[in-house]
């Protein structure tokens, strides 16, 4: 049986006669310093501050993972692993100091009492929103609450000539961590997956399910930008793919004894052609299951190589509500590999990593890229080489594509030209295009940006400042247009259809269909 590993909420602090006296002297030497401060210095302090203050100060000498989280802003750090938060359940824009629904998500309180798409909400508990200069997260103050609570929103909503009021009541809303599944031919499934939360294997498995009736005999997982998440969601999913018996992952800290996670028998996909992406954003939870993937030459590891965080936190509650992620052990592949790269040079050369790499030409040349021969380990069945001490290294590699993103591309997605030429698009054709488009099939084959779309986004970026340059814009404008028919499809149907739009020019999963679709390839690649 597979021995679950946790996250502990309960700290027991276990020490020997000499330790517990060594930081029992540090403690009152601290405790003195406080005391001193709050009794003599020349001026009110914010003794809370302070103490928050000393502990940031303390953990940055740890390691870069290990953190404090002040108390009010625990549940939002924990709301994308916990798969819900309170609320009514729309996705908003701000549109020209206007609160514009993008979407109801579907069997939310806001869907269920007729908040549509297009509509703009001007009162929130009679709080005028409407012309306010607000912030989304003033917006989301208001409508997240407990569930079971009531809020008032006043919409204003195209031809109608009063503001309509809806009482909704809040409720649990989701969370996903399954942005698409889908056939990308009769024989292959795609599913990405963006963290590893407490219902993610459960979305897994239900995405898994309709595929394999749709067919599925091939399966590509994404795990491109999955910064990783709880432990137990990546050990359940690597269990998916490994036969029973079979090591996922291990982990051991100088004061935690080894705990090793081993596959069970309920495996839903132990046979079969399997292929993970991954990217230099895969981190943590992402890198064990690539990792397991690997070194039991279960499946292809195509991308860039991932993150290297190969520690393990624990949650530890504080007594006022904070909470402690404290890094205790340290995770180990299969084959024996931490992955961990290494932090011995200062927290900030270690978030300039990635950085370096790019600036080093990894990202666009495997070959730059040099392992040490003390990393080197065989996988567990083909005796492939493969590295520990950094990150996973794809099997095939993928150098990131640098000839479509130009300055200009970059400055109107951040300054949220794309967004809003899609809101005021979605906003006055909504009705047409839900008309001629029935199913998304129809809008994915017969569907163009026009190039009045395009003379917008010109003349919003000329507004806001942003200079045009003509070789720029020649270069970016596919991915321009691409980026317009797919945000234009999400905002129409879902986050699904989105990525079956923007995975066309995505070059690691490109490779991954032509693997699968070439005979014999995949299992030259895994020999």
């Amino acid at each position: 049986m597979k021995k679950t590993l946790i996250f502990i909420l309960i700290f027991i602090p276990v020490f020997t006669v000499s330790a517990q006296l060594r930081i029992n002297s540090e403690l009152l030497k601290l405790n003195n310093v406080f005391s001193v401060i709050s009794n003599l210095y020349v001026d009110s302090v914010d003794e809370k501050k302070l103490v928050e203050t000393a502990i940031m100060a303390t953990l940055k000498e740890l390691d870069p993972h290990s953190s404090f989280i002040p108390k009010d802003e625990v549940d939002k750090v924990n709301e994308p692993l916990e798969g819900s938060f309170e609320g009514v359940g729309i996705q908003f824009q701000i549109f020209e100091d206007t609160i514009l629904v993008v979407q109801t998500i579907s069997g939310t309180p806001a869907e269920k009492v007729g908040v549509m798409p297009g509509d703009r909400i001007i009162y929130i508990n009679e709080d005028l929103m409407a012309g306010q200069k607000i912030q989304n997260s003033d917006v989301m103050k208001r409508l997240r609450g407990p569930k079971g609570s009531e809020v008032l929103v006043k919409i204003a909503r195209r031809g109608m000539p009063q503001l309509i009021l809806f009482r909704i009541i809040r409720d649990k809303i989701p969370v996903n961590s399954v942005d698409a599944s889908y056939m990308i031919d009769q024989e292959t499934g795609y599913i990405r997956i963006n963290n590893f939360g407490s219902k993610t294997i459960e979305e897994y498995k239900s995405a898994f399910s309709k595929l394999k009736k749709a067919g599925m005999q091939n399966l590509i997982l994404s795990l491109q930008g999955n910064g990783g998440g709880y432990l137990n969601a990546a050990i359940e999913l690597a269990d998916e793919f490994l036969g029973r018996g079979q090591l996922i992952v291990y982990t051991e800290g100088l004061k935690q004894p080894k705990s090793t996670a081993n596959a069970t028998a309920i495996g839903g996909f132990e046979q079969g052609k399997l292929i993970v992406l991954v990217d230099e954003y895969s981190a943590s939870a992402s890198e064990i299951v690539s990792g397991a993937v690997q070194d039991w030459d279960r499946g292809i590891i195509i991308g860039r190589r991932t993150f290297g965080k190969g520690l393990v936190q624990r949650q530890i509650p504080l007594t006022d509500g904070s909470m402690l992620r404290l890094t205790t052990s340290r995770y180990y592949t299969p084959t024996g590999r931490s992955i961990q790269k290494s932090y011995k040079d200062g927290v900030e050369k270690y978030q300039n990593d990635l950085l370096e790499r790019y600036n080093h030409g990894e990202m666009q040349h495997a070959d730059s890229i040099h392992f040490p021969d003390s990393l080197k380990y065989q996988t567990k069945i083909l005796k492939r080489t493969v590295y520990g001490g950094g990150g996973i290294m794809p099997d095939i590699f993928i150098p990131i594509d640098t000839t479509r993103y130009t300055d200009y591309h970059r400055k109107i997605v951040a300054q949220g030209i794309v967004n809003k030429v899609v809101v005021q698009f979605n906003d006055k054709n909504r009705d047409k295009l839900k008309k001629k488009y029935k199913d998304f099939e129809k809008y994915y084959n017969d569907f163009n940006i026009d190039h009045d779309m395009l003379n917008q986004i010109r003349e919003m970026a000329d507004k806001e400042g942003i200079p045009f340059d003509q070789e720029q814009y020649e270069k970016s404008e596919n991915l321009i247009r691409l980026q317009l028919k797919a945000i234009i499809a999400r905002d129409m149907w879902t986050m699904n259809e989105y990525y079956r739009i923007m995975e066309e020019e995505n070059e690691s999963l490109q490779c991954a269909i032509r693997i699968l679709n070439t005979p014999g390839e995949y299992e030259k690649i895994l020999n």
